[in-house]
């Protein structure tokens, strides 16, 4: 096996695959996402990019500033029932394109039943209801790119 340069070889030294590190760059053009991670044979591979800067005007001294919205509103980040995502990936709805949703707004779920799928790395990862209620706010929208910790429901 040819060795490619820059990478040491020695028999302890495990080899990074440099087409792994392509694919995981082009999937998160593909998804949006900012960060990814992967584990093989004992080699992780991290990609990750900064969020680009905001386009428009830069901010001054003399431009008015929005002040932040009083705790009390409806601050979904902040809410007793929120759930958030477990992991990276893409946030699916429903069993399959088309198919009814696992849950509604206003649904009644029992914990463990299935709320939503979350599909990381071409695995489709059932994400269980944490608790008993009734589903007052679904934060996110079929086939939509979730992070980690990404709100995705409210049940109460």
């Amino acid at each position: 096996m040819a060795r490619k340069p820059g990478i040491p070889s020695s028999p302890n030294s495990p080899t990074v695959d440099h087409d792994v590190i392509r694919e995981l760059a082009k999937l998160l053009d593909e998804t949006g996402l900012t960060e990814i991670e992967f584990e093989r044979d004992g080699v992780s591979i991290r990609v990750a990019r900064q969020p680009s800067p905001a386009v428009g005007r830069p901010r001054t001294a003399d431009t008015a500033v929005t002040p932040p919205a009083p705790a009390t509103a409806a601050d979904p980040a902040r809410h007793p029932g929120l759930v958030t995502s477990p992991m990276v990936g893409t946030a699916y709805l429903g069993a399959s394109p088309g198919a009814r949703p696992f849950v509604e707004i206003g649904s009644q779920v029992k914990a463990g039943e299935t709320l939503i799928i979350i599909e990381a790395m071409k695995t489709m990862n059932q994400i269980p209801t944490p608790r008993s209620g009734t589903v007052l706010q679904i934060l996110v929208e079929d086939g939509q790119p979730v992070e980690y910790g990404e709100p995705l429901m409210i049940i109460e």
